[in-house]
């Protein structure tokens, strides 16, 4: 799978290009506001139908233009050639699929797969549990369709539990307690699985690249695992009510990366801390291609800025070795390092919102 033609419009500078990638891994660079990481985030906008760098679809949008358009044409893994587009104004999404208009953003999220490492990525591992909760979901929603149903289902009911909590209805909440039980533990049986078959992989991409031994990633359920979910329902219940929301649930789940039984972020350089984030990131796009027989595309944003002349090199290779398509943005030509190694690459150069192929 890979994007053989992208059309942008009014993508910040970028009012009107269009390129015809590689397969393999295609170079992008020019100099800051030049329009580069805009072609990573239109092909972001593309696959996720939001931005990566900011909330606000207007700022994204070229300043004297209304709305803006991205398309393309993908080769998929049954080497069907599907078209995908997203116009967005600020208010409205169109979202077309092969010119089938009012498609769901999770059509277009399964049909186009991507992932992305960019600056604020490296945080994964040492901010909050909420980053790294949407960076499991995200895993889980790509190797199984029935989880994203199960997972609004389990919003919806909690959404409601919080209201009644809230107005302090407590005659209604063994009902919606059922519930909630019931979808938390399918949610958090997909999660614990997913894990498990992120496991191997992950460990052979850090051992490859960090040379690390007694690693292990672990799932946070949400609640503590030495008690029953239904009883802590119960003994929080007064917590709750004061508080106005539920304590406990794999809505506030999570996961641990160790590194001889203690979190990784308190024992690695930060050096090694954001190579573990890019294994992370590259171990959940070989187990999607590995359970799909195809992936839409790895996006890295920025790409000299957070590593060292060694671990590019090592990025490099292992990107290499990966049959999936590439898009790396950076300052200079020569911030991606000795690249003549490499077979079927391009390298494309932005200045003031034009690309220009090399």
């Amino acid at each position: 799978m890979g994007l053989q033609r992208l059309d942008i419009y009014n993508v910040r500078n970028i009012r009107k290009q269009f390129i015809a990638p590689s397969p393999n891994i295609n170079f992008i660079y020019g100099k800051n506001a030049s329009g580069k990481s805009a072609l990573i985030e239109a092909i972001f906008l593309l696959g996720r139908a939001k931005s990566f760098r900011t909330s606000s679809i207007k700022s994204v949008i070229c300043f004297d233009q209304e709305n803006l358009v991205v398309s393309s044409q993908v080769l998929q893994g049954n080497n069907n050639c599907v078209h995908f587009g997203i116009e967005m104004d600020g208010k409205n999404i169109e979202i077309s699929i092969n010119h089938q208009k009012n498609q769901k953003r999770s059509d277009l999220a399964y049909g186009f797969p991507l992932q992305i490492i960019h600056p604020k990525s490296f945080e994964l591992l040492d901010a909050g549990s909420s980053i790294r909760r949407e960076f499991l979901d995200w895993g889980v929603f790509n190797q199984e369709q029935k989880f994203l149903p199960i997972w609004k289902k389990y919003k919806k009911i909690l959404m409601q539990r919080n209201a009644l909590l809230k107005a302090k209805t407590i005659s209604q909440l063994h009902v919606w307690n059922k519930e909630l039980i019931f979808y938390g533990k399918i949610v958090n049986e997909y999660r614990f699985q997913y894990l498990q078959n992120l496991k191997p992989i992950l460990f052979e991409a850090i051992e490859k690249t960090l040379s690390l031994h007694e690693v292990d990633i672990k799932l946070v359920t949400g609640w503590d695992i030495n008690k029953q979910f239904e009883q802590l329902l119960v003994d929080d219940l007064e917590k709750d009510l004061r508080y106005g929301f539920t304590h406990n649930g794999p809505h506030r789940g999570d996961f641990q990366l160790l590194l001889n039984n203690k979190l990784a972020k308190d024992v690695v350089s930060r050096g090694q801390l954001k190579m573990l984030v890019i294994c992370l990131k590259l171990a959940q796009v070989e187990l999607t291609f590995n359970q799909k027989n195809s992936f839409g595309c790895i996006l890295i944003d920025d790409f000299a800025a957070e590593l060292d002349t060694e671990n590019k090199l090592t990025i490099l290779k292992y990107l290499s070795d990966i049959n999936c398509q590439v898009f790396i943005s950076a300052t200079e030509l020569d911030d991606f390092g000795d690249i003549s190694y490499l077979n079927n690459y391009k390298v494309f150069h932005v200045e003031q919102g034009r690309i220009r192929g090399c």
